[in-house]
């Protein structure tokens, strides 16, 4: 894949979750379906740190996740959007300056020093961010359609809306 024909994908399934995003009711930040899942909150936080393994594996040839930062403080559905915007922008920033060769390059993913993981850096923004972002972004279309939120038009209509 070309750097612009990710970039394309990028935009658009950022653009998708971002919709749902805006969706999370602040009176339903706690709420979740099942003792064992994660809370509305904890999805959003979820899907706008994630985006920042583009900064690992766009600007660096390895990177260790025990030195991994983790995300900011998100006590309200604007401090999720806040996050998710910055780190949408900033990984984008970074594929559009990258080569399609640069994109090719192998990246390492450490833990405490070993590897665990070497992909292309094209494959950490296609399976670390895209592909685990809508695996996500379809639990919290779920929790939006359990608590009577409507849900977006993401690859086609909903009960809700009309296709885009």
């Amino acid at each position: 894949m070309t750097r612009d024909e990710l970039l394309q994908q990028y935009d658009r399934e950022l653009a998708t979750t971002r919709q749902l995003l805006e969706r999370i009711p602040a009176d339903k930040m706690e709420w979740r379906p099942h003792p064992k899942s994660t809370t509305m909150h904890g999805i959003g936080r979820h899907l706008a740190h994630m985006i920042t393994w583009g900064l690992l594996g766009l600007s660096e040839t390895s990177s260790d996740v025990a030195d991994r930062t983790p995300p900011g403080p998100t006590a309200t559905p604007g401090d999720i959007l806040a996050m998710f915007d910055r780190n949408a922008a900033a990984t984008r920033a970074l594929v559009a300056g990258l080569s399609d060769e640069a994109l090719r390059e192998t990246w390492t993913l450490t833990w405490q020093g070993k590897a665990v993981m070497t992909s292309t850096r094209e494959a950490v923004v296609e399976s670390m961010i895209l592909n685990h972002l809508i695996h996500h972004r379809g639990q919290l279309s779920v929790y939006l359609r359990l608590n009577d939120i409507p849900v977006p038009s993401i690859y086609g209509p909903t009960a809700d809306e009309p296709a885009r």
